[in-house]
């Protein structure tokens, strides 16, 4: 910064002020003097010989010393450590711990003023001591600083006028104090003084920043019938276009007036605009932002220097062009089985991105965001546009996703037969197929249990995991059939999963059957059909009384087999009734006689499962 730390009184509250103390209530030019001490860091240069009759110190001042500074030093800790860089400069200031007795503490003559003409001076000003600190009693003593225009023989003073008390504060706030005066005529160098009135002792410790001297004028307004506001924001699509620009003064300084209409793009130098000097001004066609205003001065040999008139506020014209297409960071690729990726843009930073369904269209997937996660696969189209404004926006940037379906798998869980082999297949054609077991193949075969991974990549690169769970199957082993009332029950020894039948074709999980009668033969097999067992089951008894129950012997099921004989004998051996086996039935009879109650015989013989035997009772 640039600032002059005191020992006086300025701070950032006005109390009691002087009512000489003013700003220029209009328009102000360009800086005449501006004393800035220096933007750098650290410890600044003395002060030219004559200027103050205050010590100079490089490091912390006494009373009656003063340095040019950008903080206040450490070692004073009632001071402020942290000054706010807020005033028009920013960096070094002058810091003055003030004598005990008021006094002169700065003096510079300031040349190059226009004669007949109103001024402004001002200063940043600010108490350095920190009321939170206990070493000054009651916050310390304020400060007080006078200011003094005189004319260049010194004898006549143009104008005065004092800040009255500024007491300390809490946190340290620059204060910005001014006085304005008339130069005389030909005149055209002044003298400033600064002057501590305040006391001595605990406390007046000032800094001062951007001591600047300006030409005052009257306020000036430029109007234009477009628009009440200084500034006006066009869309590059109704440019070329021309504004009617009127400079309005409000005669608070002069009485009459000189003009010169100014012109400047972005942050450059204010150029005049050759004859643009009546108090209108047509703009040319304009297809670019464009920045305008008018020097207003009493008399036309000033409104030709920036020093010796005043200035109005800009009139800006935003030409608001269109925005760039936004920068696509790239098409995206997917597979139906992962999160679908973001689509990506770059814009400007005052600019917004909103998302289409088409190129021209307006159906509108999302707003002001730079990415988007669509829905599907397709193209999409981002469009920039300019924050605050309602212009139309840029080309669009069309951005793809595609989308490539995985392979569809299920995992397997699958029952394995002992000492044999298992093919397992992929089931899916792809371009590549990875298995944990190192082949790559669509089948491979296995010999033993266990788990088994495949994974299949395909065209598009897309894959996806298949798991084979192994598990070898447990031999089928009937270890009882008996009944209860009608029911049969089949009865396995062990825990596998297995199926069952009566007639060798019809399988089913469940382990209970009806009976009605006849011998059975039970079939018994694990899942994977790897082996089949059976078992005969006769009935324990017949008894052919007519009444509907086991008045026959009968084997279920036969009618499944090519070819079945059965043959019923008694005790002795003797041939009671033979035949096929489909549709047997014996009634307990031979010859038409009615046999006795007695044990009997039977002998199955079956294709592929050769001769059963075994024996029931016959009850009358």
């Amino acid at each position: 910064m640039k600032i002059v730390y005191f020992s006086l009184v300025f701070v950032f509250f006005i109390q009691n002020l002087s009512a000489q103390l003013s700003f220029c209530e209009g328009s102000k030019g360009d800086a005449i003097f501006h004393e800035d001490f220096e933007t750098d860091s650290g410890t600044g240069p003395a002060l030219p010989t004559g200027t103050t009759d205050y010590n100079y110190v490089s490091g912390p001042p006494m009373p009656g010393d003063y340095t040019i500074w950008e903080h206040a030093p450490a070692s004073t800790r009632w001071w402020f450590s942290e000054i706010p860089q807020v005033t028009p400069s920013g960096g070094r200031f002058l810091l003055v711990d003030a004598g005990y007795s008021p006094g002169l503490f700065y003096e510079t003559e300031i040349s190059g003023l226009c004669e007949n003409t109103s001024y402004e001076f001002s200063a940043f000003l600010m108490n350095l001591y920190d009321a939170a600190h206990p070493l000054c009693p009651n916050g310390g003593i304020p400060i007080n600083v006078k200011f003094e225009i005189w004319d260049e023989t010194d004898s006549q003073l143009l104008g005065s006028g004092s800040t009255g008390e500024i007491r300390s504060s809490f946190s340290p706030q620059w204060e910005e104090y001014a006085l304005t005066f008339q130069s005389e005529p030909g005149q055209n160098t002044v003298i400033l003084r600064m002057y501590n009135n305040g006391e001595g002792g605990c406390g007046n410790d000032v800094a001062i920043d951007d001591i600047i001297f300006r030409s005052c004028g009257d306020f000036t307004e430029i109007t234009s019938a477009v628009s009440e506001e200084s500034v006006v924001d066009i869309c590059q699509s109704e440019a070329p276009i021309s504004f009617d620009l009127t400079a309005r003064p409000d005669f608070a300084v002069y009485e009459t007036h000189a003009f010169q209409w100014q012109e400047r793009t972005g942050n450059e130098e204010w150029q005049d605009i050759p004859g643009a000097t009546a108090g209108k001004f047509t703009t040319p066609q304009l297809n670019s932002s464009r920045h305008y205003r008018v020097k207003v001065a009493e008399d036309e040999v000033n409104v030709q220097s920036n020093l010796c008139s005043s200035a109005s506020e800009a009139f800006n014209i935003n030409i608001i062009e269109k925005p760039a297409a936004p920068q696509s960071e790239g098409n995206q690729i997917s597979c139906s089985n992962e999160v679908i990726p973001a689509l990506n843009v770059q814009a400007e930073e005052d600019e917004s991105v909103n998302w289409y369904a088409s190129e021209n269209g307006n159906e509108i997937l999302a707003e002001n965001t730079s990415i988007f996660i669509p829905e599907r696969e397709g193209i999409f189209y981002a469009e920039a546009v300019k924050n605050g404004y309602n212009c139309s926006g840029s080309d669009r940037t069309a951005v793809e996703l595609k989308i490539f379906d995985a392979p569809e798998v299920q995992d397997e869980v699958i029952q394995f037969c002992a000492d044999s082999q298992l093919q397992l297949d992929a089931g899916v054609a792809a371009a590549e197929y990875f298995w944990s077991s190192g082949e790559n193949s669509r089948q491979i075969e296995v010999t033993s249990p266990g788990n088994y991974m495949v994974t299949i990549v395909s065209e598009e690169g897309c894959s996806a995991e298949k798991n084979f769970q192994i598990e070898q199957v447990e031999e089928a082993v009937i270890e009882d059939v008996y009944s209860e009332g009608n029911k049969l029950i089949i009865e396995p020894d062990g825990d596998g999963e297995f199926e069952y039948s009566i007639d060798g074709n019809n399988f089913q999980i469940s382990n209970k059957f009806e009976l009605s009668g006849g011998v059975y033969i039970i079939y018994m097999r694990d899942r994977a059909k790897c082996n089949t067992v059976t078992q005969e089951f006769p009935p324990m008894f017949i008894t052919p009384n007519g009444d509907g129950n086991n008045d026959y012997f009968e084997i279920q099921g036969l009618n499944y087999f090519s070819t079945s004989q059965i043959s019923i004998f008694d005790r002795y051996g003797k041939l009671l009734k033979t035949g096929k086996g489909e549709n047997f039935s014996w009634d307990g009879s031979f010859n038409s006689h009615n046999l006795p109650a007695d044990d009997y015989w039977f002998e199955i013989i079956l294709e592929g499962y050769g001769t059963k035997k075994g024996n029931f009772s016959l009850i009358r």
